[in-house]
């Protein structure tokens, strides 16, 4: 009998719960208490079909809600600033007093003065303060979207003096959802696995997306890093809005592990860059005392300044610390699902949702009441870097590569998405045994508005207050690029203010009745040579420098016949002429195979076979590596790449591969790896990256030999063990190698030294024959970032990259990713190199 009560007592709370989960979806559980609305004005509901938090928004409905609600209120305009790679909408609405919209761009201009030395000293008591609030950034992490359409309904329709002095006296942009891609991916996910009466046990598949998972965007990049690089199309939206407006406070919702409660920053102190102003932790800290009373009164657990940072300038919140703005960063406790038990009890989607709302409030109301001095604080920040400008040493930096202007374009670009002023070189000149050419380098001054961005996305830091980091240490922009740059005592050297950037052109030199050529430095050699294969032309590379007709010519020079083709003399030229232009390179005709050195009949041009590549990717691959590759191949050099999924790998036929890529990987079964290595031995070439290299090591792939670092332990306390085994992970910093310029792996680089990006503790030590290690780190190897002094030691000298012979085939392992956050343009050529060239390592 005991147990019969008990069944039905589980049956009745069961019942209990999944009712008053489905009543706390009514509107009224999230708007504030004793506010009216315009019964005009519609609900959420009225347009989505369901109560917030009933179901997960999709984007296509979130959109379809903004669009109404900007025809509804004279409050809001609408902006669509473009598509995701999905051609999914960027909306963006601007939401203020009617009377403020018919001002609106008198009020923009005026409020980005107070960056501008014109209105430093202006009278900010009866400005606006503007706020960019924004979310879900993260896709999965979906209260935050949600939370959005609470925000836009009030925002319109709240009436009362409250909202007519908020709007009266405040600018609000609203970016609904900054991932579009990945918010639909997950909203797909956790519908199409919502039962009738909610699951709350957190092993249901609900709350288990499948690879890649809703995180990331389209190309699984995790698009709250790519801020400060702006390499994706979201990005480059968001950072247009950020800089026409300039606005004073930025927040970033997003979600936590679901045994967690509420953050909101300041995060630890120790861990706030030094280029950001006290005075901008100062601010944050008392906006978070509005958070701590909203939260107070709802009766939501919270917490602050015990974790996350404030130092990478490539995340949302922390973004604007560097441009006079306060990035505020909320993280909610999640429900990755619709409710889902937590040690804080059930955590239930539209309790999430409403925690941000209130935090989006919250924000509102701190703006509104410090909004002089928030104000006062922007115009501070651009006085005092002004006067840093002014009294530093270094007027200038100059950067550039005659031989690769295709990359010394896109880093001009973003410059510009930055608003950074920049020059062309008046005449070529010299500085520190470099050679800066007229028309392929560019002078950015220092003294300008931006001057602090400036130093951020320049600067090579290797003292650190703290030794944990939430992200990478280390971004120092132009090591990125691997672009000769250096400071400059005058601007003497700067020719004209560069305001219409053009992409270079390519062009043929000529009709080759011989053959044509072009060099491999260019950043999209690799895009030409892509073209070229696919038409079915032959191909060589020269595996030694040569000099004709007065051009000298180094390793990895290609070279197209001109005879024996599938196209005659006309038709060669016209397609040759169109692969330049796509490709933004010079290709030169010669009509005769004479050199000095290696003549073109030699047989030190080895020929280039078309490769059909592949690469593995799902469960247990890190899908942000395999993201990066899959961009590179696809958007920057239209080179086709098969996506394997684990999953059916055993039953494909992989012979007709001739490159398999192997990204970040923890495991593979015993029957994939068996049936990789039989297609290694028959004569394909396998790519490994990051903890590839330590699988295909240890599964016999290849031979290498892995240092270790030894920590002592022995007077580390209890609660100290985090931070003493924190601090030994290489979070992201940059290292100096030399490299062997005559390696294939190599060929397109022009410089003995290359900078690498580096976050993994992998250290191979180098292989007895020296002709093996054509990439190996220095002596004093850090340029940039954290490192412990353990990991320096075991670091120096040691090898990012090996190769070797399996049977009839070939193994390449990184210990690093060479195409990080596709901002690593300097060594995106290491990839396309160990595709192209295998067969001559």
């Amino acid at each position: 009998m005991s147990q019969f009560i008990k069944l039905v007592f589980l049956v009745l709370f069961s019942s209990v719960f999944t009712v008053s989960a489905q009543q706390k979806t009514s509107l009224s559980y999230y708007v504030p208490q004793g506010v009216t609305y315009n019964q005009n004005i519609p609900t959420p509901q009225s347009v989505i079909g369901h109560e917030v938090g009933k179901w997960h928004v999709t984007h296509d409905k979130l959109v379809m809600y903004m669009k109404v609600l900007a025809n509804s209120s004279d409050r809001i305009t609408l902006e669509d600033r473009g598509k995701t790679f999905e051609d999914r909408p960027l909306l963006l609405l601007t939401i203020t007093s009617p009377k403020n919209h018919q001002n609106i761009e008198t009020i923009r201009k005026n409020h980005v003065s107070l960056t501008e030395t014109s209105g430093q000293n202006a009278d900010v008591s009866n400005m606006p303060i503007v706020v960019y609030q924004g979310f879900s950034i993260h896709g999965n992490e979906a209260s935050g979207s949600n939370a959005a359409l609470l925000l836009a309904y009030h925002l319109a329709a709240a009436e009362g003096t409250q909202i007519d002095n908020l709007l009266e006296n405040t600018v609000v942009l609203l970016d609904p959802s900054f991932n579009p891609d990945g918010l639909q991916r997950f909203a797909g996910w956790v519908n199409m696995h919502k039962s009738e009466h909610l699951i709350t046990d957190p092993n249901d598949r609900e709350f288990a997306e499948a690879w890649p998972r809703g995180r990331t965007n389209h190309y699984w990049f995790d698009m709250n890093r790519d801020w400060l690089p702006v390499q994706l199309p979201e990005s480059r939206a968001r950072i247009k809005s950020f800089h026409q407006w300039m606005p004073n406070i930025l927040t970033d919702h997003h979600e936590m592990g679901s045994n967690s409660s509420f953050f909101f920053q300041p995060g630890i102190p120790s861990r706030t860059h030094p280029l950001t102003p006290q005075m901008n932790q100062d601010l944050t800290k008392e906006i978070a005392t509005y958070h701590a009373k909203a939260f107070d009164k709802i009766g939501s657990l919270y917490y602050t300044e015990e974790s996350f940072d404030d130092f990478y300038y490539g995340k949302g919140s922390t973004f604007p610390d560097i441009n006079g703005s306060i990035g505020i960063l909320f993280e909610q406790g999640s429900a990755r699902g619709h409710v889902q038990e937590s040690e804080n009890g059930l955590i239930t989607f539209p309790f999430a949702i409403r925690n941000q709302f209130t935090a989006a409030l919250s924000t509102l109301e701190a703006a509104q009441n410090m909004r002089t001095s928030i104000l006062k604080y922007q115009q501070q920040f651009y006085k005092d870097a002004k006067r840093e400008a002014t009294s530093n040493s270094s007027k200038a930096i100059v950067f550039g590569d005659e031989k690769d202007i295709a990359k010394t374009y896109h880093f001009a670009e973003m410059l510009q998405r930055h608003q950074i002023t920049f020059h062309e070189v008046k005449n070529d000149f010299t500085q520190n045994g470099k050679t800066y050419k007229k028309g392929a380098s560019f002078i950015v001054p220092t003294n300008q508005r931006q001057s602090r961005l400036i130093k951020a996305m320049f600067e090579k830091r290797t003292k650190f207050q703290d030794s944990l980091f939430y992200d990478v240490s280390a971004w120092t922009l132009p090591l990125a690029f691997n672009l000769s740059h250096d400071e400059l005592g005058s601007i003497s050297n700067a020719g004209n203010k560069v305001t219409d950037l053009k992409a270079p052109s390519g062009i043929v030199n000529g009709r080759g009745n011989y053959a044509y050529l072009f060099e491999w430095n260019e950043y999209y050699s690799p895009k030409a040579l892509a073209l070229i294969k696919a038409k079915g032309l032959r191909a060589k590379v020269a595996m030694k420098p040569f000099t004709l007709e007065g051009v000298n010519y180094d390793y990895g020079t290609i070279m197209i016949p001109a005879q024996n083709q599938r196209l005659d003399a006309q038709q060669m030229k016209k397609f040759l002429t169109y692969v330049a232009n796509k490709s933004h390179l010079n290709i030169t005709a010669v009509s005769s195979g004479l050199t000095e050195g290696i003549d073109l009949g030699s047989n030190n041009f080895k020929a280039i076979k078309q490769p059909k590549i592949a690469m593995l990717i799902g469960d247990n691959i890190n899908s942000y590596d395999a993201g990066e590759i899959w961009h590179l191949f696809d958007q920057r050099y239209e080179i086709p790449l098969t996506k394997l999924d684990v999953r059916n790998f055993g039953r494909m036929n992989i012979d007709k591969y001739t490159h398999i890529i192997l990204p970040n990987v923890s495991s593979l079964s015993r029957e994939h790896t068996s049936k990789l290595k039989t297609w290694v031995k028959s004569g394909g070439t396998i790519i490994g990256y990051r903890n590839a290299s330590r699988f295909l090591s240890d599964k016999k792939f290849i031979t290498l030999d892995f240092k270790k670092t030894e920590l002592d332990a022995k007077n580390v306390s209890f609660e100290d063990r985090r931070n003493h085994n924190g601090a030994q992970v290489i979070g992201g910093a940059i290292f100096n190698t030399k490299i062997d310029r005559s390696h294939p792996i190599n060929f397109g680089y022009l410089q003995d030294e290359l900078p690498m990006f580096r976050n993994t503790t992998l250290f191979i030590t180098p292989n007895e024959k020296s002709y093996n290690n054509p990439i190996q780190y220095t002596d004093n190897p850090l340029l940039s970032g954290y490192i412990s002094e353990e990991n320096l030691e075991n670091l120096k000298n040691t090898v990012p990259f090996q190769t070797s012979r399996m049977g009839s085939g070939r193994v390449i392992v990184f210990t690093d990713n060479t195409n990080f956050r596709a901002f690593w343009y300097g060594t995106n050529k290491l990839l396309m190199n160990a595709i192209f060239f295998s067969d001559m390592m």
